[in-house]
C-alpha cells in the first residue's frame, strides 16, 4: 500500500512500527488515526476478505516441493495465502525449482526448521499441503491449479560448483537478522529482492555478475551469517568466491587493478611500508585514490608504522 519493495525477505514490513501501519491505513483507508494493532488487524481483514472472494486468479509461492506426491507446501501466519489458494476459480503457484524435496516425510525436519530459525516458533501457525484442484465432489478448492517452475538463474548458480551449496536456503531470513551490514544498513539498500547476506551470495548469479557484483563487497567477513544459517551454507566463504569470479571474469576498472599493484608491492616490501609521512600516506590513499572514499571514511594512518615503533621499542 506504502509503494515501498519488501524490506525483509520472511517479515516485508518489519522496518514500520504500528503508529507507521496506524498513520498509512489514516491515509489510504480513511480509517481513525489511532487505531491499536488489534483494530488494524480487524480493517485488514475486513478489506481483504472481500478481494478474496471476488478474485479470479489466487498467486501464491510454496515453501517446499514435495516430489513423491507431487504437492506443494505452502508456511504462513497469516492464512492468507490458503485464502488465496482455496477461493479463487484458479491458483497460480510460482516457486522456485531449488524448493524440491524428495518426500512428504522430509517436511518432518524443514517445517520446524524454518519456523525455528525464521521466526523462533516450534511450528508456523498456517502449513498447508495441496496437490491439485478440487476433484469432482468436493466443495472447497480452485478448479484448476497451475505450477511455474523458476529458474530464472537458478541453473546458472547450480552449474558453478561453488555457489551451489546456496540453493540450500530455506529462505527463512536468520542470516538477515544476524548480520551487522543488513541491521544496519536495512533491506531496501541492496535493491534486490532478496537482500542480506543471501541476498548478496546469490544475486550476481541470478541477475549480472558485472552490475550486481557489488553486493558481495557489503560485508564484514564476520561469519556471523554462516554460524546461524539452518542448512548450513558457508555464506561468508562465498561472498569471498564472488569477489573472486568478478575479478576472474574482468569486472575490475584498470584503476582498482592498478591501486591493488601498488599495495601489493609496498605490503610486501617492508622499505617501501615505512617511507614517506602519515600526511603523505593520507592524500595518496584518500585524495589520489578517489575510489576508497568514495564510499568509505577516509583513512587516517599512524605517524609510525608498526615496524618503527618496534625498532623504536627494542632500542628503548
Amino acid at each position: 500500500m506504502d509503494g515501498e519493495p519488501p524490506y525483509h525477505i520472511v517479515t516485508p514490513a518489519m522496518h514500520k512500527s504500528k503508529e507507521d501501519v496506524a498513520k498509512l491505513f489514516y491515509e489510504k483507508l480513511h480509517t481513525k488515526p489511532n487505531l491499536t494493532p488489534e483494530q488494524l488487524t480487524l480493517v485488514a481483514r475486513e478489506k481483504l476478505r472481500k478481494k478474496y472472494v471476488q478474485a479470479e486468479i489466487g498467486i501464491t509461492g510454496a515453501n517446499f516441493l514435495i516430489s513423491d506426491i507431487g504437492g506443494i507446501a505452502v508456511t504462513e501466519n497469516e492464512g492468507n495465502a490458503r485464502l488465496s489458494a482455496s477461493f479463487p476459480k484458479t491458483h497460480i503457484v510460482i516457486v522456485g525449482i531449488e524448493k524440491i524435496i524428495p518426500s512428504m516425510t522430509d517436511l518432518g525436519l524443514f517445517w520446524p526448521l524454518l519456523a525455528t530459525f525464521g521466526t523462533g516458533q516450534r511450528i508456523t501457525v498456517y502449513n498447508t499441503i495441496i496437490t491439485g484442484p478440487k476433484q469432482p465432489g468436493e466443495t472447497d478448492g480452485p478448479e484448476e491449479m497451475i505450477l511455474i517452475l523458476l529458474d530464472n538463474g537458478r541453473t546458472n548458480i547450480l552449474a558453478n560448483p561453488k555457489s551451489r551449496e546456496s540453493l540450500y536456503c530455506i529462505r527463512c531470513g536468520a542470516c538477515l537478522n544476524a548480520c551487522p551490514i543488513y541491521k544496519n544498513i536495512g533491506g531496501h539498500a541492496y535493491g534486490t529482492t532478496y537482500s542480506g547476506p543471501i541476498g548478496s551470495v546469490i544475486t550476481p548469479h541470478l541477475r549480472d555478475m558485472g552490475e550486481w557484483k557489488h553486493l558481495s563487497y557489503a560485508s564484514s567477513l564476520c561469519g556471523n551469517c554462516t554460524e546461524v544459517c539452518a542448512v548450513k551454507i558457508n555464506l561468508h566463504e562465498l561472498l569471498l568466491e564472488n569477489r573472486y569470479e568478478a575479478v576472474e571474469e574482468g569486472y575490475t576498472s584498470i584503476a582498482e587493478k592498478m591501486a591493488w599493484k601498488v599495495w601489493k608491492k609496498a605490503s610486501l616490501n617492508r622499505n617501501l611500508m615505512n617511507m614517506g609521512s602519515a600526511k603523505m600516506k593520507n592524500w595518496v590513499v584518500n585524495k589520489a585514490f578517489k575510489a576508497w572514499t568514495a564510499h568509505r571514511d577516509n583513512l587516517d594512518f599512524a605517524t609510525k608504522t608498526f615496524n618503527q615503533r618496534w625498532k623504536d621499542e627494542r632500542k628503548g
